[in-house]
């Protein structure tokens, strides 16, 4: 009986003996409220009909001084809210890509994380392992624990970037590593900055970037490489420019 008398009060309500044809507008939700409907009832109205509404300010408003409750009206913004679309200049992020900050390498199929080691480095001046090679000062020089990474990997690569919100993909840096019997060293470029413009590359390896999602990014090697110690530097991998510092490098070993 009392489910009857819902739906009489709904038709009187709606001005219609067809609700499924029924558009629902502002004057309408009020009109049911006023009835003296529930907000479920009231609100599966609203999701269950098509609807007009306005919902500017002043509206919400009337439809507050209405006793429209705010449950209601969150419904009738949702409802009048369309669905958001992809962006074309920020493309959402697929499920095959990891989505950790780092340097990752694709080999059947599989995305894995290249692990970082620690590397000591030195501006301006001489590591004892490099002191007879003639460094210009302001080159940076690195040198890592161990003859070679822990990541052994064969061609052909592939490599991707998740990079920190702010970072961008140029400030990464790829270098062939020189293999010696207890460590690995590097030589960067001069002026003591990395990518400067006045710099000199030393042991870098260019390589082109295409952003594939959001922060993540497709890293393209104009030359296949030949086997050998490689890392990637990220940005700020290193707390000083001028004095003797550590940092971390994401190193491979490329093997044929």
């Amino acid at each position: 009986m009392k489910t009857r008398v819902l739906f009489v009060i709904l038709a009187i309500c709606l001005g219609t003996a067809s609700a499924q044809q029924f558009t629902n507008t502002n004057d309408s939700v009020v009109k049911m409220v006023k009835a003296g409907m529930s907000d479920s009832i009231v609100i599966s109205t609203i999701n269950s009909q098509p609807a007009h509404f306005s919902l500017t300010a002043n509206d919400l408003i009337a439809l507050k001084q209405a006793g429209v409750s705010d449950a209601i009206m969150s419904a009738m913004i949702a409802k009048s809210s369309p669905a958001a679309a992809p962006s074309a200049a920020t493309p959402p992020r697929s499920g095959e890509y990891p989505t950790d900050i780092g340097v990752y390498y694709k080999q059947k199929g599989v995305y894995t994380e290249l692990q970082p080691e620690v590397v000591n480095t030195k501006t301006g001046g001489f590591l004892k392992s490099l002191a007879t090679d003639g460094i210009v000062k302001g080159d940076i020089n690195g040198n890592i624990q161990g003859e070679h990474s822990p990541t052994s990997i064969t061609s052909p690569l592939e490599f991707l970037i998740v990079a920190r919100d702010g970072d961008d993909p140029i400030e990464y840096q790829l270098l062939r590593l020189h293999a010696k019997s207890k460590y690995r060293e590097f030589r960067s470029v001069t002026g003591g900055v990395f990518h400067a413009s006045t710099g000199a590359s030393r042991d870098a390896v260019e390589f082109k970037s295409t952003k594939v999602a959001p922060l993540t990014y497709n890293i393209t090697l104009p030359a296949p490489l030949a086997p050998g110690e490689y890392g990637f530097i990220p940005p700020g991998a290193f707390t000083s420019r001028n004095l003797a510092s550590s940092g971390k490098m994401y190193t491979f070993t490329l093997v044929e």
